[in-house]
């Protein structure tokens, strides 16, 4: 599958930096070192942990002689959003990672608790001090954000990690507009929703199916580079194997011809629901023709179409 991988890379933030558009997610991920090199050298040189995933040691085996290449994100846990505590975190996040510096370092949830201009003043002095090069957040909304930007004095916030794929699309309320008009990355994790059958649910009509058997491209290809096609979007979708991530990073080097097509798929309502008032306060490749057909609702529902779709293999 390599052989037709051509990662594409898309700009992060304002740094004048491209990351790969398609990285490898860690959360619950048991695959070990080998499946993360394999995507690595398919060129998903971005790889996500966080201190409480318990994967950091493990990527730290991955990126063995591959770390000028590798462009490494990690996660300082709410609680440790105090001056001293998030200072301390880094350091211990450095060192199990066995690295000298981390490229991106991620608040990972907001905490109300603790005052916002603490957090970011911890993390522009990792900055200054050479142990971070970048600052980002996780799950903020978009008030949530804007506070953070506005609590930076140095150091930009150049990206938010947050859930966004076919059945949750809560980031559209707003949150998704106000990151592109401000020049930060999102960065979607679960792009294929945990389980690629939550989004298969969401479509009775069976349209990524007809996309897929006329594409020849995989559901959760598809579900990935629905993703992709989003102006200031990059995924980090999570594979157990190395047959599951190279799956993954063949979603890069291509676009749908036209992402609209996936409109009538709809948004898991009760969650998305659930999700808006957290959220609400902003390169393209050679083109993947999608039929007519796949834009005309049908009545059959999508079905397992087998292994090429990978339904429910508890991917990210």
């Amino acid at each position: 599958m390599t052989e037709d991988i051509s990662m594409m890379r898309k700009p992060l933030g304002r740094t004048g930096l491209k990351i790969a558009e398609v990285g490898l997610g860690t959360w619950n991920y048991h695959g070990g070192p080998a499946p993360l090199r394999r995507g690595f050298e398919a060129g998903a040189l971005f790889v996500d942990t966080a201190e409480s995933y318990g994967s950091e040691e493990m990527v730290r085996d991955a990126i063995v002689g591959m770390r000028d290449s590798v462009f490494l994100a990690t996660k300082v846990s709410a609680q440790n959003l105090r001056h001293e505590d998030l200072l301390r975190s880094a350091d211990e996040s450095l060192r199990r990672l066995g690295v000298s510096h981390i490229d991106l370092y991620q608040v990972h949830h907001p905490n109300p608790e603790i005052p916002i201009e603490e957090t970011m003043g911890a993390m522009e002095q990792l900055v200054d001090a050479g142990k971070v090069r970048y600052i980002g957040v996780s799950n903020f909304g978009m008030e949530q954000l804007d506070a953070a930007c506005r609590a930076t004095r140095k150091h930009p916030i150049v990206s938010n990690q947050v859930r966004y794929n076919l059945a949750d699309r809560t980031i559209e309320d707003g949150l998704l507009q106000y990151c592109q008009a401000n020049g930060i990355t999102v960065i979607a994790y679960s792009p294929l929703a945990r389980e690629l059958s939550r989004i298969i649910d969401c479509d009775p009509s069976g349209i990524i199916l007809r996309i897929s058997q006329e594409t020849g491209r995989t559901i959760a290809q598809i579900a990935i580079n629905w993703c992709l096609c989003k102006e200031g979007v990059v995924t980090i979708p999570k594979g157990n194997s190395v047959e599951h991530i190279l799956e993954n990073c063949a979603a890069s080097g291509w676009r749908l011809s036209d992402e609209a097509g996936l409109a009538p798929v709809r948004p898991a309502d009760r969650r998305h629901r659930r999700r808006r008032d957290r959220h609400r306060a902003v390169p393209g490749g050679p083109a993947v023709t999608v039929g007519r057909a796949f834009r005309r609702e049908g009545r059959r529902r999508l079905h397992d179409p087998g292994r090429r779709a990978g339904r429910g293999r508890g991917r990210g």
